[in-house]
């Protein structure tokens, strides 16, 4: 019998994913930089078992450990090399792991049978992860043309910006808008608004359709027993 199944897998993503982000405020306050990477290649593992690993009869699982190993191996490589070019390879591994289980978890919500409690924690790490996702875009941005965004020490690894736009865009997913880190080119303004847009839309659309959806099911398993 799997430790991990379809019923309970997001309570484990849900755990991963809050250790992600209280990983990274720690390692930023407490530790040296480079321990972000240890941060966030541990939390690969959690997520690999809990969305990627739930169905072991899934016959692609192996092809799928080929990128959280690929992830482990360049963080191992970026911190005993010191190699600048992986640790940019890093950072866009992690971000097309991150997009890839966005996928697999919202295949898993949406497209799958009766809404229960699990999925609704789906859903809701479905929506840290979208926010998780936009700060790597950010971060790339960044590295890209310090231009981008002001607010933002402009020297520094990825790793060293990450922790700054992981709070940047759960402030904007959420319309926060503290103002402290702000976009300046029309395309970071652009991502910066769309985000804004799209967590609005999240949790008023398809979060709050789950949570009526379980509302429902439960109330019918209430009136059975009188029918």
């Amino acid at each position: 019998m799997a430790l991990i199944t379809q019923n309970d897998n997001f309570k484990y993503l849900t755990f991963s994913l809050v250790f992600l982000l209280l990983g990274v405020a720690l390692a930023e306050q407490f530790f040296d930089a480079r321990a972000q990477q240890f941060v966030q290649s541990a939390t690969v593992v959690t997520l690999l078992v809990s969305v990627w690993g739930v169905d072991r009869r899934n016959r692609y699982f192996s092809r799928n450990l080929f990128l959280p190993l690929s992830i482990l191996a360049t963080s191992i490589l970026s911190n005993l090399l010191g190699d600048f070019e992986h640790n940019y390879l890093h950072l866009f591994l992690l971000l097309l792991f991150f997009i890839l289980t966005s996928i697999t978890t919202a295949r898993q919500v949406l497209f799958t049978g009766e809404i229960d409690g699990n999925k609704i924690l789906g859903a809701i790490c479905l929506y840290i992860m979208l926010g998780l996702i936009w700060a790597m875009v950010y971060t790339i941005i960044h590295l890209l043309t310090t231009d981008a965004f002001s607010g933002v020490n402009d020297l520094g690894d990825w790793y060293e910006v990450l922790p700054d736009f992981i709070y940047f865009s759960f402030v904007t997913l959420t319309t926060l808008g503290f103002g402290d880190i702000s976009p300046l080119m029309p395309i970071t303004r652009f991502l910066v608004y769309f985000e804004a847009i799209f967590g609005q839309f999240y949790l008023t659309i398809l979060v709050a359709s789950l949570v009526g959806a379980g509302m429902s099911n439960l109330q019918k398993e209430v009136k059975e027993p009188d029918d």
